[in-house]
């Protein structure tokens, strides 16, 4: 929707942007402050978007930040003039325009919006806002930086001391304004952050406060800058899709055939693929006699694959079995059936019906039965929910749940990003929530009801395993904390 242009907020942008041109050659050549606030802050952004994407950036200035992020397609625009003849001359491989971002009419969307400390300087925040529908797709995400309200005295005396460019009284928002301005624009916030508490170059000083001391719960909130990455609300989408089920196996024979009496129709249909880890107790045996009676077990499964992997561990069966699915769904059932088949439909709904693109089970809301799950391994997932919900800036309330559900195609986008990590996940788990993560997908959990496991052992060693987790935890912080470097 767009808002009625009052001949007030005109004014106001024509004063901005007469003083714009008037500091313009101060963001030309940046003093040293700004030039170390500058590489620090290309880290931030260059994190959440990859090398390769098309972007449009809002309030571009000079266009130094865009060619930075390399992207295929990249679209600046500002209302300086001169900064855009600046950023036209330093960049001629990209597009600049020169108009003021509240009258946005460009005829073109964009995998990602970006508006790096723009929104303090705005006549109207929501205005602009509102505008970016019209560039976005549903996967379009809105990246925004913006001023720690905190610092506005600082940034004063910065000003006045001149070691930072001079600017206009500021929009001095908080995070939760932002996101509540972003909400009443229809866009629904994934995740926000905090970088920088020493935005000058002190040597040793500034890396242990950014790196470090900056990334520790408490100390973030008086970081120099703040972050919000941000997607389209999405509409209930009425198309079915076709749903892959993959069950990783070993020595699960007991349950088998409940898993193919049980697991539903969904959407357009529904495939199950087995993928096991050199059973000895007769479980591939199992599979292929219940295929050759499947349409008395279950006339409701459209196929249903049988595959041996090559490799071990349940990260590289999921793997195997994603790659053979033919569905636009990719859900993942635990063999031991402590969570039922019967609920994989409540992970459909929550997908298709826009509530997140990663929907991630979780065990701990209701009542478990008695013996479900070990008080050690209770108070364990207990820790690394909230663990993981700090590094990935996003709620988690059980990490190793093993029913998790997304679209092939952001599968194939995490599956592309994977290097970034490394093949580390023995579990598969974490791999997949790192990638969504790291990819800005929303993640949803669906809480469930947790049952004993009735045939078979547990496949997970509380202390080996816990060990792991520890390691994994770390090479979390290191790449979602530190910065240390950026997706290809």
């Amino acid at each position: 929707m767009k808002y009625p242009v009052l001949e007030r907020d005109v004014k106001l942008s024509a004063g901005r942007r007469k003083f714009f041109e008037s500091v313009a050659y101060q963001h030309e050549t940046p003093g040293p402050f700004k030039t170390y606030y500058n590489e620090r802050l290309k880290k931030l952004v260059g994190f959440n978007i990859p090398k390769g994407a098309s972007v449009l950036e809002l309030g571009c200035g000079f266009g130094d930040l865009l060619a930075y992020l390399e992207p295929r397609r990249g679209v600046g625009v500002d209302f300086s003039a001169k900064m855009i003849a600046g950023a036209k001359e330093r960049h001629p491989h990209l597009e600049f325009i020169y108009a003021d971002v509240h009258e946005l009419d460009i005829k073109e969307q964009f995998e990602y919006v970006l508006l790096s400390n723009l929104i303090g300087d705005l006549v109207d925040v929501q205005r602009v806002l509102s505008l970016l529908e019209s560039v976005c797709t549903e996967k379009t995400r809105i990246i925004i930086t913006d001023f720690n309200y905190l610092w506005s005295p600082l940034v004063k005396l910065a000003e006045l001391i001149k070691i930072k460019p001079r600017q206009r009284e500021q929009n001095w928002l908080e995070l939760q304004d932002l996101k509540n301005l972003l909400a009443i624009s229809n866009f629904e916030t994934v995740k926000t952050g905090r970088d920088m508490l020493c935005p000058v170059d002190v040597p040793l000083i500034s890396t242990l406060m950014n790196d470090f001391l900056g990334s520790l719960p408490g100390l973030s909130r008086f970081s120099v800058n703040e972050l919000i990455v941000a997607r389209p609300k999405k509409a209930t989408k009425k198309k079915k899709y076709k749903v892959s089920v993959i069950v990783a196996c070993k020595d699960e024979y007991g349950n088998i055939e409940e898993i193919f009496r049980t697991v539903p129709k969904m959407g357009a249909g529904t495939e199950l693929i087995f993928v096991d880890g050199h059973s000895d107790d007769g479980t591939v045996e199992e599979i292929e006699r219940c295929i050759g009676i499947v349409d008395e077990l279950n006339p409701d499964l459209d196929s249903v694959k049988v595959m041996v992997q090559p490799g071990k561990g349940k990260g590289d069966a999921v793997r195997m079995g994603f790659d053979a699915a033919t569905g636009d769904i990719l859900m993942i059932l635990d063999a031991d059936i402590t969570v039922r088949s019967e609920e994989l439909p409540k992970f459909y709904n929550a997908l298709v019906n826009g509530q997140g693109e990663f929907i991630n089970g979780t065990r701990l809301v209701y009542p478990m039965e008695s013996e479900a799950m070990r008080f050690l391994n209770m108070l364990g997932n207990h820790f690394f929910g909230w663990v993981f919900s700090y590094l990935l800036d996003q709620r988690l309330t059980d990490t190793l749940c093993g029913t998790k559900v997304l679209f092939k195609e952001d599968y194939e986008a995490i599956k592309r990003g994977r290097t970034f990590f490394g093949d580390f996940d023995p579990f598969g788990d974490f791999d997949l929530l790192f990638g969504a993560a790291k990819q800005n997908m929303k993640i949803c959990e669906v809480p469930i009801r947790y049952r004993n496991r009735e045939y078979g052992d547990i496949k997970i060693d509380r202390f080996k395993h816990g060990l792991l987790l520890l390691k994994m935890s770390a090479l979390a912080y290191k790449r979602f904390k530190l910065y240390k470097g950026r997706s290809a």
